[in-house]
């Protein structure tokens, strides 16, 4: 159990009286100090459903110790290591400030001819410096701590604790001189008996960007489930959950979006448990329709845990039934023919694991930039999978 130091009281979080202490501290804005380590790690109080959680500020996990739930795998391991110092930096609040490889604002006419397939090129392509659109969704779903997974946890993670985390992590986070959580739209769970307040807000949310004349238009990002996609007159509708109206999307830009994700479009249509997950910058027409401007995609298992491929899959299934945390690692902007670390597992004794899996078309260079991934982080035990020499080895 951690103990965490918040205003002048010291408490456990095991004590009786925590709970009613984090609600105070939320409502006073009072940031909590884990007393792992000398000095205190600072963290925040997050809202999740009906529930207040201590939650890690960003990029500190590697500040706590080891041995404190809070504790992060090395994000060197992963794609977020290029991205430290550039795309990401913490400000003067604790506040992690990003750089942006999209825009989020729109000139000329909104869905104006090849404009989208042009935005959906720029969805794709990898600059180490700022976050692309994909990048920016693996951003989002670390800091909501939605890559981490205990078997305790199963049948508690749905869409309403997905979007709770999602806006949270958004809350740690500013862009362009503002808070990314009034840039990002996540839907809300559907209620019937609430269709009223929940319509009325996602008005509020998305006045921003309807369109009301000439000029530059505002743009806002969104992180949604895919219900599915249908063709239109012109061009393709991308129907998401507890969403009244659709994403239209180009000719040419739907074309492109299915050929880069063709992956992940294979392995959700492969499973009904499976989500996937879209991020998009879009704004809204005069006439009220939602357009597509750029375009991500991600698979996620019905845990909510991205994956990239079945030898992934494979390996998160036979993790999630272990009662230790697990943490999948993420891509960001690295290309698909670079190492990163698939799974950690932060707390194994004696020492930290990372798990490797190694692909068929792997050569000489990626054999080179494995090792050398190892071997600069010693401190923590290397698990390798090189799936076209052996099944799957023994868990740790």
């Amino acid at each position: 159990m951690r103990n965490f130091t918040i205003g002048d009281q010291i408490v456990d979080e095991s004590s009786p009286e925590f709970r009613a202490l984090l609600l105070h501290a939320y409502e006073q804005r009072l940031r909590p100090m884990c007393m792992c380590k000398e000095p205190p790690v600072a963290m925040y109080i997050a809202r999740l459903e009906d529930q207040y959680l201590i939650k890690r500020m960003p990029l500190s996990g590697r500040d706590h110790d080891p041995a404190c739930p809070s504790y992060e795998p090395p994000y060197e391991l992963s794609g977020l290591g290029p991205l430290i110092g550039n795309a990401i930096q913490i400000n003067a609040s604790g506040k992690a400030d990003l750089k942006l490889d999209f825009s989020l604002t729109k000139r000329g006419p909104l869905a104006a001819p090849g404009t989208p397939a042009e935005r959906a090129e720029q969805g794709i392509r990898s600059e180490p410096k700022k976050l692309s659109l994909k990048a920016m969704l693996h951003y989002l779903w670390e800091a909501g701590e939605l890559t981490e997974w205990r078997s305790t946890w199963a049948g508690r993670r749905g869409w309403g604790r997905v979007r709770a985390s999602l806006i949270n992590a958004a809350s740690q986070m500013t862009a362009r001189g503002g808070p990314l959580s009034d840039m990002l739209f996540v839907p809300e769970v559907f209620h019937p008996d609430d269709k009223d307040g929940i319509a009325a807000r996602r008005a509020t949310a998305l006045k921003g960007v309807q369109a009301t004349g000439s000029g530059p238009r505002k743009l806002m990002m969104i992180v949604a489930e895919v219900k599915e996609f249908s063709a239109a007159r012109e061009g393709h509708k991308i129907i998401v959950r507890h969403m009244p109206f659709p994403l239209m999307i180009e000719d040419g830009a739907w074309r492109r979006l299915a050929a880069r994700y063709e992956t992940e479009l294979e392995l959700w249509r492969s499973n009904e448990e499976f989500h996937l997950i879209v991020i998009a910058t879009f704004g809204i027409s005069t006439a009220g329709i939602a357009s597509v401007e750029e375009v991500a995609l991600m698979v996620v298992n019905e845990h909510w845990l991205p994956f990239e491929d079945i030898h992934e899959l494979w390996l998160l299934e036979k993790l999630s039934h272990l009662k230790r945390k697990s943490v999948k690692g993420l891509r960001f902007n690295l290309p698909r023919d670079a190492p990163i670390v698939s799974v950690t597992l932060p707390e194994q004794k004696p020492a930290p694991v990372a798990m490797f899996i190694v692909p068929a078309s792997a050569g000489d260079e990626y054999e080179q930039a494995l090792t050398t991934m190892i071997d600069a982080r010693p401190e923590i035990a290397p698990w390798v999978w090189r799936v076209a020499e052996s099944e799957m080895p023994r868990l740790p």
